[in-house]
């Protein structure tokens, strides 16, 4: 029997990539086989992002554009899962006749009996949704066919998140905090270890809040260190903690333990007290600049990372200015900056004063400008360091021919590490002096040559 070819794109965050690497394997499980090439795959599947409407509209156009397959391609069914899918399967189901099936993020873990019986199915019958109120939570015994280079990849604790600020669907889409249970986390991470893994990066909608909602409330620091304990595990990442939840004993346990990264995700959002409440931010700027001095004063050599939204209702000039002010002076590793998108359902869409999109582009301009002289003068201050390269591959350039990351440098969202040295393969680390530095990127030479 003729194997059939799926063929899976997935959207969005890494907590997505993650719910796709479960049904890719799950997939394979079955009999199928997970083709790279969406040209030749009989099943089609776009794991979809709706977090923010630049994230529908790539969703949207993702799909549009997969469905030339079933009338010029190989493609028997179009299946759309994930957050959009979610979100507006019933109504998509009328707009886009196209697609076969839209499943919400439940039917991660049921995906191989979806496609078996839509493969029983007449093709001519009318797509359909599935979605039911979400629940799923993940556990170990969810094989995962990675989708991260061999020696890298996400391990989520948790899903969902209760914060409920007031801009953000993920409560309504993707439910409750729900965290795994420690045993089940850390049995996980052993078995991507055993196959080969070496960095392990931390995530979920807030890892801070891990535990909470569990009856012995594990704690992320006691989580950070039975995960340093696996022998041959390298790299801890660490993304997503918020700051109110960012404490002392998390920070302590960053600097005690040499393989979690000196490296931390704080989404702040904003720095404006007014706009922080009007966000339901927990905490204020008081708090925020304590958490992140803590950081610093506790974890030698820390890089900070946040994110920020630019233009969300309330926000005059004057408060946006704090923002630009708070940049110049926290002066941040790295950031993110996105321009506040008006969600259906959340409290913020009734709010007053909200900001035009020339402006908000504007702003975003601003702080990503001012960061790119704060990124630059401090990736200066790194020449002559010895900094630990985790090694990723070929670059184009003809000084450099390798590329790579250090610990200060997340997969995907930071700069990269451009690498001079000898016979290096994809997954060693090598130790490297950095040689020269431009706003997002570091040059190196492997101390060996």
């Amino acid at each position: 029997m003729i194997r059939k070819k799926v063929y899976i794109l997935s959207l969005g965050c890494p907590k997505n990539l993650i719910d796709a690497e479960i049904m890719s394997a799950a997939l394979q499980t079955a009999g199928f086989d997970i083709t790279p090439k969406e040209e030749e795959a009989a099943i089609i599947m776009v794991n979809t992002c709706a977090f923010i409407l630049p994230a529908k509209e790539e969703s949207i156009d993702e799909i549009l554009r997969l469905v030339q397959w079933k009338t010029r391609g190989s493609c028997a069914r179009l299946i759309v899962t994930g957050c959009l899918a979610q979100r507006y399967g019933q109504e998509l189901c009328r707009e886009i006749p196209e697609v076969d099936l839209f499943l919400g993020i439940n039917e991660a873990g049921h995906i191989a009996g979806h496609v078996q019986r839509l493969l029983r199915e007449p093709p001519a019958l009318p797509g359909r949704a599935v979605i039911s109120p979400p629940t799923f939570l993940m556990t170990a015994h969810h094989k995962r066919r990675l989708a991260t280079p061999f020696y890298s990849a996400y391990l989520k604790i948790a899903e969902g998140c209760s914060n409920r600020c007031s801009y953000c669907v993920i409560p309504s889409v993707r439910g409750a905090l729900r965290s795994r249970l420690l045993h089940d986390i850390l049995a996980e991470a052993c078995e991507l270890v055993d196959n080969g893994v070496r960095e392990l990066i931390i995530t979920a909608q807030d890892t801070s809040a891990y535990g909470r909602d569990l009856a012995d409330h594990p704690s992320l620091p006691e989580l950070l260190q039975k995960l340093a304990a696996i022998p041959d595990l390298h790299w801890i990442r660490l993304l997503y903690t918020y700051p109110e939840e960012s404490t002392d004993g998390l920070f302590r346990v960053i600097a005690a333990e040499e393989k979690i990264c000196a490296y931390i995700d704080v989404p702040i959002q904003h720095i404006d007290d007014d706009i922080l409440a009007a966000m339901n931010r927990r905490g204020d700027s008081k708090m925020i600049r304590e958490r992140l001095e803590q950081a610093r004063c506790l974890i030698p050599g820390v890089a900070l990372r946040t994110s920020l939204i630019v233009g969300f209702p309330g926000e005059t000039y004057k408060k946006f200015k704090t923002l630009l002010s708070f940049v110049e002076e926290m002066r941040f590793d790295h950031l993110g900056v996105f321009t506040y998108s008006p969600e259906e359902d959340t409290p913020a869409v009734s709010l007053p004063g909200h900001v035009g999109e020339r402006t908000k582009k504007k702003r975003r301009g601003m702080i990503m400008e001012a960061q790119a002289l704060i990124s630059l003068d401090i990736n200066r201050t790194l020449i002559s360091s010895v900094q630990e390269v985790l090694v990723e591959g070929k670059s184009d350039l003809e000084d450099y021919p390798y590329l790579g990351r250090c610990r200060r440098q997340g997969p995907d969202i930071d700069g990269i590490t451009y690498l001079r040295g000898r016979n290096l393969r994809e997954g060693d680390f090598v130790m490297a002096r950095i040689v020269a530095a431009d706003e997002y990127d570091l040059f190196a030479v492997a101390e060996d040559m």
